[in-house]
């Protein structure tokens, strides 16, 4: 009897952190470990990564793990994943695979198991038949997976649009062996749904050189442009413009440049002779240039803030410089898109921005996903990487297909799809542990601890701090109280509010020793409550409060 068990550990009804997990029968195969970034309202969360439990306690069934490009939100969280699970196998192509190395180097690990693999490959995991095939992409060297089982193949998709006008082979699309894969059987695809919402194919309107061109027609001083570092796909386009207009090119992102370094090394694509200004011989003072200003996630957007401030070292905009934005906020960096923009508006002489209208993302749209469903004939099809209601607009384009409701699986992080000899069972069990993992700094955070609670609490109602010193033997207030107040009382008429605190500290003590009923961790507790109640009659506010009794033994004792 084969089993084949799906499910995702993030990446359904959410924009990144990505991580499918494929079952088939004993092996565990994973496909992508990805991140998202933080809303407004995690207070310094730096990412958000896939939880690992379940990985951990069945390590010993993971086969491998294939990562199918080198965006953060498949690729960023791998570094976290070997820490838990050291030498897991991990499947990539050669360009993920020297980025990752970076990360890995720069997170402290020091060996990693990595096997690099072509974007059309055929090859063997254990008894398993897996198949690869190139898609088109942001970044080079972007691919689609096949996993054999019993059944016929699981496919996952990865991001992918159809161009039959790349004219490089790094970025093509793998027709092909997609046709090849149909011919031999394919039990279920899975396929992206972050574009599925827009009408026709994303090519040719993934270009933005209609756009920006004019720009460098008619613009006789410096321009600068913002750019997604992991956006190959627009870094070439804009270096091609540059060039055919002579213009000399400034990357101002090491990540960037050290990207270019990779794809020239890897034949895929080179930086013409002499158009580069190396980091050493760029000057502020340099005239006809184009400074590409790249990052990612919301590091690019501060870094212009930085620039526009003059706090940078090397650049500083000028009034007749033109900036074009081409960089468009990912969930998570609204707000510092938007704050960048007006950073812009204030230092810059002419300010424009790609309209993402009329340049789509580079993932499926509509008519790219019919393509790939038609080319793949699956039995099942399952809309995965996007919000519920992009996975649910991705089912109806399914039911458009043909596809009975019966064969199309859309589910939410944490839920099995579970295929026995081929037919889909109904029940779509749970597995535990498929929540946020909230990573601030180097420590992880439980998304339903007080850590966030205490941040939030401190970011919109302050805090006040009331710390008293009481003789350790007799319980006599030596010291105090004293009273600080952050972000709560602002009237320079409310002083009395701070002394009625300490007259309530002092008096919440005195009590305590009265009716010998002292201690001081439910003294502090009983303090707090009724600090909090009083504070919040006479200001409106519910902020933290952190009474402190500190007990010392005196010269007398």
């Amino acid at each position: 009897m084969s089993k084949v068990r799906i499910f995702a550990l993030g990446g359904l009804d959410e924009d990144g952190k990505n991580m499918y997990v494929v079952e088939n029968n004993d092996d565990i195969f994973v496909l992508e470990c990805g991140l998202k970034y933080p809303d407004g309202e995690q207070y310094g969360v730096q990412m958000i990564i896939p939880d690992f439990t379940y990985l951990k306690e069945n390590k010993d069934r993971i086969r491998g793990v294939f990562i199918t490009h080198g965006h953060d939100d498949v690729m960023a969280a791998l570094p976290s994943l070997l820490k838990e699970i050291p030498d897991v196998p991990v499947y990539t192509a050669p360009l993920t695979a020297a980025m990752f190395e970076r990360k890995a180097k720069k997170a402290g690990i020091k060996h990693v198991n990595i096997h690099r693999i072509r974007r059309n490959a055929r090859f063997k995991i254990g008894d398993t038949k897996i198949r690869t095939f190139g898609t088109t992409q942001s970044i080079a060297d972007g691919f689609g997976v096949a996993i054999e089982t019993a059944d016929g193949y699981v496919v996952y998709s990865s991001e992918f649009i159809v161009d039959y006008d790349t004219k490089n082979e790094a970025f093509d699309f793998d027709l092909t062996n997609i046709t090849d894969l149909a011919s031999e059987g394919v039990l279920l695809l899975m396929a992206e749904s972050v574009g599925c919402t827009r009408a026709g194919h994303s090519s040719p309107y993934h270009r933005i050189t209609p756009q920006i061109e004019h720009f460098f027609e008619d613009s006789n001083s410096r321009m600068f442009i913002t750019l997604f570092n992991q956006n190959i796909y627009r870094v070439i386009e804009v270096i091609e413009l540059a060039n055919k207009y002579n213009r000399r090119v400034f990357i101002y992102d090491e990540e960037l440049r050290q990207l270019m370094k990779d794809m020239a090394s890897l034949g895929y694509y080179r930086i013409p002779a002499g158009l580069e200004v190396p980091p050493d011989d760029f000057s502020n003072d340099m005239e006809n240039v184009l400074v590409i200003i790249a990052g990612n996630g919301a590091n690019i957007f501060k870094k212009v803030h930085k620039i526009a401030n003059k706090e940078d070292e090397n650049v500083e905009f000028r009034n007749t410089d033109t900036v074009i934005i081409a960089s468009p906020a990912v969930p998570g960096t609204e707000r510092e898109e938007a704050g960048m923009e007006d950073d812009l508006y204030r230092e810059a002489g002419r300010v424009a921005a790609v309209d993402a209208k009329r340049a789509f993302t580079m993932h499926a749209s509509r008519e790219d996903l019919k393509m790939m469903m038609y080319l793949m004939k699956p039995k099942y099809y399952m809309p995965v990487k996007g919000e519920y209601r992009q996975l649910i607009a991705n089912a109806n384009i399914a039911l458009d297909m043909g596809f009975r409701a019966d064969y199309i699986i859309v589910m939410d992080n944490g839920q099995v799809a579970e295929i026995d000899d081929g037919k889909l069972q109904r029940n779509f069990n749970r597995i535990d542990h498929a929540e946020d993992v909230l990573v601030d700094g180097d420590e992880n955070l439980d998304a339903s601890g007080m850590v966030l609670k205490d941040r939030e609490t401190l970011s919109t109602d302050g805090a006040i701090i009331v710390g008293v010193v009481v003789n350790h033997k007799t319980k006599e207030i030596i010291g105090g109280p004293d009273v600080q107040s952050r972000g709560v009382i602002y009237l320079k008429d409310a002083d009395y509010i701070i002394q009625e605190i300490g007259n309530i500290m002092e008096k919440t003590i005195n009590e305590a020793v009265k009716n010998n009923t002292y201690d001081n961790l439910e003294c502090r507790a009983d303090a707090r409550d009724r600090i909090a109640r009083y504070v919040i009659r006479e200001t409106g506010k519910r902020p933290m409060i952190l009474p402190a009794i500190v007990e010392i033994n005196t010269k007398d004792e």
